[in-house]
């Protein structure tokens, strides 16, 4: 994991502060609190927006988004190599305002083509912008801190979705033109808050991929390792996809086997939702001690992937006995779904950092973030297949799949990693 000379700034809020201590840390979470308050507002109305106030069909609509997830899957690495050539900081600041422009765009869309072109472009901005963010945290923030304080910013991501979902209830509400716009206009102002909050962050936009690869180039004259040709950090970064296969479970597979598949009552899906919720918000950070080097990572990679299997069966068993039954085991289910999540995803940040060349974050945090990506976009398709599909049965081949994977991770990062280049000889960009 990339060192940096800011070893003083420890990522731990102050006992009387709402907010961490370090000045850094604390511009990052601010920043992260705005981005998923709008990524709310606008997650909670997009689908009603395209279809109800544009007039596009369901089907056209999945059909769109379908094909902008495939191009945010291919978006990371690109823009994870501009952002090692330019600066990681350099690069959002532009980023942001096209973010804000793409998505004031939609107001403007009436047609499926143009629909799906928008959706791609935001797509790629989003997925690219998040594996630059990922690279800027990289090198910005002390290496012993990192895993902490991304568990933090995931912490405080998921509070901020719940704040921006509950305002979008409002325009659920009214359902109308106006006030799905107006959730639009306020997700394209959070972008520029971000960008603002960006501008002031005490990281020079200046310092460059390239500068850190020159300044390590003395200590490996090699130079820097490319991530597409790194055969561990690819088998690393496929088998963490798989373990992410569990946002599908929870996001697609699971609402559609509550009323699909159990005697338990709608409602259930809101239920399992907020258990979700709550737990990340709460206890991520918490989840996330004791995960400071790549084998302890991928220890709780494997301790969650088999918590992961475990919320499966729980959820199979929903299947048989009563409604009380069936919602007791779906709130089981979720508690053990999330506890997996938690490890699993403190697990994921220290491998894809420590697993790096430091001297191309951007690149290898493009893999990685495009490893998720794709997971995301065939998430839904492959718990369809199984679980929604044959039921129980299916459950139980998910629950494999996430058994398998976690120790199959654990064998793939044993041993020192290739070309490793030593920390001290990295400058934060």
């Amino acid at each position: 994991m990339t060192s940096s000379p800011r070893t003083e700034a420890r990522p731990r809020a102050s006992g009387r502060r709402l907010l961490p201590a370090d000045p850094l840390l604390r511009r990052l979470v601010l920043m992260g609190l705005v981005n998923s308050v709008g990524d709310g507002l606008f997650v909670t109305v997009n689908v009603l927006f395209f279809t109800r106030s544009i007039g596009l069909t369901p089907t056209s609509v999945a059909l769109g988004l379908t094909v902008a997830g495939v191009c945010g899957v291919f978006a990371g690495v690109p823009m994870g190599r501009l952002a090692d050539r330019v600066g990681s900081k350099r690069l959002l600041l532009v980023v942001g305002p096209l973010e804000a422009a793409a998505v004031l765009g939609y107001a403007f869309v009436h047609s499926f083509a143009a629909f799906v072109v928008l959706a791609c472009v935001a797509t790629a901005l989003s997925r690219g912008a998040a594996a630059v963010r990922s690279a800027l945290i990289a090198r910005a923030l002390p290496a012993e801190g990192q895993v902490r304080a991304r568990a933090l910013l995931r912490s405080v991501m998921n509070a901020g979705l719940v704040v921006g979902s509950g305002g979008a209830a409002l325009a659920l509400q009214a359902d109308s033109y106006t006030g799905y716009v107006t959730m639009l206009v306020l997700d394209a102002v959070s972008f520029l808050g971000v960008t603002v909050l960006l501008a002031g962050l005490p990281v020079s936009a200046t310092a460059t991929g390239a500068a850190v690869a020159a300044g390590a180039a003395d200590d490996d004259p090699r130079g820097p390792r490319t991530a597409l040709r790194d055969r561990r950090y690819l088998l690393v970064t496929a088998l963490h996809a798989v373990l992410e296969l569990q946002l599908a479970v929870l996001t697609v597979g699971l609402p559609l086997w509550i009323v699909l598949g159990t005697g338990a009552p709608a409602a259930m899906v809101a239920a399992v939702n907020v258990v979700n919720c709550l737990l990340v918000v709460v206890f991520q950070v918490r989840a996330s001690r004791g995960v400071t080097d790549v084998a302890s990572a991928a220890r709780a990679c494997a301790r969650g992937a088999l918590l992961l299997a475990g919320g499966c069966l729980v959820y199979a068993a929903a299947q048989y006995g009563p409604a009380w039954a069936a919602a007791g085991a779906l709130l089981v289910g979720a508690l053990v779904h999330s506890l997996g999540e938690l490890l699993t995803s403190a697990g994921g940040w220290t491998l894809s950092l420590d697993l790096a060349d430091p001297r191309a974050h951007g690149e290898y945090q493009g893999v990685f973030m495009s490893g998720q990506a794709a997971a995301h976009v065939i998430g839904p398709l492959v718990v369809t297949l199984t679980a929604v599909d044959h039921g129980a049965v299916g459950w139980v081949v998910l629950a494999g799949v996430f058994a398998l994977a976690g120790p199959a991770l654990t064998a793939a990062v044993r041993g020192p990693a290739p070309g490793a280049v030593p920390a001290a000889a990295v400058r934060p960009g």
